[in-house]
């Protein structure tokens, strides 16, 4: 353990001297470790990413309030993420190499990249439920919105004209159809948050990245049990939710897959998602229960503007590991929104079967 590494874990509040420290999970914004002190206890050390959240106060404070707030709806010691403080009482540390933060692992829990099983993926629906109904009394617009506009879909659709319109590596004459079906999806992917600024739908705190391997799951009964990387609850909407869990886990294939033919939307992972999470979200009201196809089709849209936008400027935001990976990702999104568009009174059906 180098001497920068000891004098950040010196300045919190551990139990016990750190013996280990070795990098834990598959997060790709901040790097993360977990460490171990001579007590056995174990610690989550991760240093933020400054250049993604640039507000490090505001982010952390949109933490620990929400953290406190579920602590204080929960009897279960292990459904909140536990901060612990530095030596001067702060929530996290700002030193000459970064900011960072550290929580106390939880333990008995393990996170999946992926669901084995459909009652994993169940669970997670239930986990993000549980989420939503705990801080369905919270002050959502009180937050800090850690990343501007981040599923404002309307912005999303002018940062893509505005490359489009630069076109910097010439790519724009070879993806004509790509172009031409984003613009033809953009006055229905405008609708949710036409009805948030107008106040049709409620503003609810959301967490805004809802895949599986955000919620931990009990080791033994593979129960949810609590929602982690809180990096982007936000205010928002509760359809941006419930639609990108649907984007990623009930797509039938990878996210950069190059036969498109495999990539749909599995109808039976749609209805038991939805199932699980509308049977926690009892302060949800039946119009917001009723946006979560357009959700679903929104917030998997907006992933593949924002991955062909990246792909038109030279990929510089999604990391990449071959050439047009960007525009792969891209076109299974897209795929994926055609398919919902085929199923989509089925995905209504659906909604209204558990309302």
């Amino acid at each position: 353990m180098d001497s920068e590494l000891q004098s950040v874990l010196s300045a919190f509040k551990l139990d016990g001297t750190p013996l280990s420290c070795i990098p834990y999970g598959a997060g790709h914004i901040n790097q993360t470790k977990l460490i171990t002190t001579d007590t056995n206890k174990q610690y989550v050390l991760q240093k933020i990413n400054e250049n993604t959240f640039p507000n490090v106060e505001g982010l952390m404070t949109n933490i620990l309030r929400v953290t406190e707030h579920i602590r204080s709806k929960s009897c279960d010691p292990r459904a909140s993420m536990h901060l612990i403080p530095t030596v001067d009482n702060k929530i996290w540390l700002k030193s000459n190499s970064g900011a960072f933060r550290i929580y106390e692992f939880v333990k008995g829990t393990i996170a999946l990249q992926a669901a084995e099983t459909a009652d994993d993926f169940y669970e997670s629906a239930v986990g993000f439920g549980k989420f939503q109904t705990m801080l369905s009394d919270f002050p959502a617009e009180s937050l800090t919105e850690t990343i501007k506009n981040f599923h404002h879909t309307p912005d999303r659709y002018r940062i893509f004209k505005e490359t489009l319109k630069k076109d910097p590596l010439g790519r724009a004459k070879n993806v004509q159809k790509e172009i031409d079906f984003i613009l033809s999806k953009e006055e229905e992917m405008s609708q949710l948050q036409k009805c948030r600024d107008n106040a049709l739908l409620p503003t609810r705190v959301t967490h805004n990245d809802t895949k599986l391997n955000n919620v931990l799951f009990d080791e033994n009964t593979r129960k949810a049990v609590c929602v982690i990387d809180l990096d982007t609850v936000m205010p928002g909407l509760a359809a941006y939710d419930f639609g990108d869990s649907i984007r990623f886990g009930a797509a039938t294939a990878a996210e950069d897959e190059k036969n498109l033919d495999l990539m749909n939307m599995d109808l039976g992972l749609y209805e038991c998602f939805t199932k699980g999470f509308v049977s926690e979200c009892k302060a949800l009201t039946k119009d917001e229960i009723l946006s979560f196809p357009l959700g679903a089709k929104t917030m998997t849209m907006e992933c593949g503007v924002r991955f062909f936008t990246d792909y038109i400027d030279g990929d510089h935001y999604f990391a990449i590991h071959r050439d047009g990976q960007n525009l792969d990702r891209a076109r299974t999104q897209f795929k994926l929104v055609t398919d919902m568009d085929n199923k989509w009174d089925e995905m209504r059906r659906i909604i209204e079967k558990y309302i």
